[in-house]
């Protein structure tokens, strides 16, 4: 091994040992570096010195939240919120608006549930659907990981049968692990996949069934049919199943995956979002519109490579990690 391949893998090493010490907060903080350096480097400027608010503050303020993937909705109505509070003399300068967007984001995000729903019986059947190249695999195996260190016994249902090495490449998650698979040949239905995954998970006494689900075939409307077609067979298996309807969503995509999610809703009930991709973005802003634009909560976001890489959703300490 030459000089400098050994220094790069003691770095690498130290890197990793340094990442393993990260508090979870700190991971979450270093993972929004980009999108809080494009958010908070013009809020400095705006809002370093006193100065009395007014329409031409509020003009500023607006056009930077618009430039951090926030969305033109969430953004209005918080400067609205701003503009009302300044005429209530509840903040009076510049000095007290970062404090005051803070928590005013923290309330947006907060409607609704972020905790995932347990059936009162198990298993608790999670339907993970998502594009192709969203993360979707990874995704389900952070997922399926963060449920076996709970204690939890785990099957996955390779219900992506059309996308080459789909199955694969869950198989390869699944040893890695320790979590139960099925699985059917390249091209199988995927309904018939659940469905044996179902009775498995029943008659092993599984704790969680994870299913996941195609990204993409001929038409879109033909990939919706089939997330339908999954649903109703997993209904009929298990009273009130699929307990969770989990999205992957790319966050480098930023407003785009708000596009995905209203798709996605209008044909299957998604009852969460799984952010992917967070530490690679500086559109994580865009998580922050969420909750006005599809009315769905956040409810875990990815944050590495690696499988320890996920967080469940925490409103305060997203926003406190992203203005900090």
């Amino acid at each position: 091994m030459g000089w400098f391949s050994r220094k790069k893998s003691v770095a690498t090493t130290q890197e990793a040992a340094e990442n393993k010490s990260w508090s979870p907060f700190q991971k979450l903080k270093n993972s929004l570096a980009k999108t809080r350096n494009k958010i908070t480097s013009r809020f400095k400027d705006l809002l370093s010195f006193r100065r009395n608010i007014d329409e031409g503050v509020l003009e500023e303020l607006e056009a930077i939240l618009l430039e951090s993937d926030i969305g033109i909705n969430l953004v209005s109505q918080i400067v609205q919120d701003i503009r009302d509070a300044w005429k209530a003399k509840k903040i009076e300068d510049t000095s007290g608006v970062y404090d005051f967007l803070k928590d005013d984001l923290k309330q947006s995000l907060k409607n609704g549930n972020p905790a995932l729903r347990i059936a009162p019986a198990p298993p608790t059947v999670i339907m993970v659907a998502g594009v192709n190249g969203v993360g979707k695999t990874t995704s389900i195996a952070k997922l399926a990981n963060l449920f076996i260190k709970q204690g939890k016994k785990v099957m996955l249902a390779a219900g992506d049968t059309f996308r080459a090495a789909a199955t694969e490449q869950l198989d390869i998650w699944s040893k890695r692990i320790g979590a139960d698979i099925v699985k059917h040949q390249a091209g199988a239905d995927p309904a018939a996949v659940t469905f044996d995954a179902l009775e498995a998970s029943l008659s092993r006494g599984i704790d969680i069934l994870i299913v996941d689900t195609a990204g993409r075939l001929h038409t879109h409307e033909n990939l919706m049919k089939e997330l339908s077609k999954i649903k109703r067979v997993i209904s009929k298996k298990i009273e009130n199943a699929p307990h969770e309807v989990l999205l992957v969503l790319d966050a480098t995509t930023g407003q785009n995956a708000i596009s995905q999610a209203k798709l996605f809703k209008r044909a299957v009930d998604i009852t969460g979002i799984f952010l992917a991709k967070l530490d690679g973005t500086a559109k994580g802003g865009a998580i922050l519109g969420m909750r006005k634009e599809i009315d769905i909560p956040v409810k875990y976001v990815g944050l590495g490579e690696s499988v320890d890489d996920i967080q469940e959703f925490d409103a305060d300490k997203f926003v406190d990690a992203l203005f900090d």
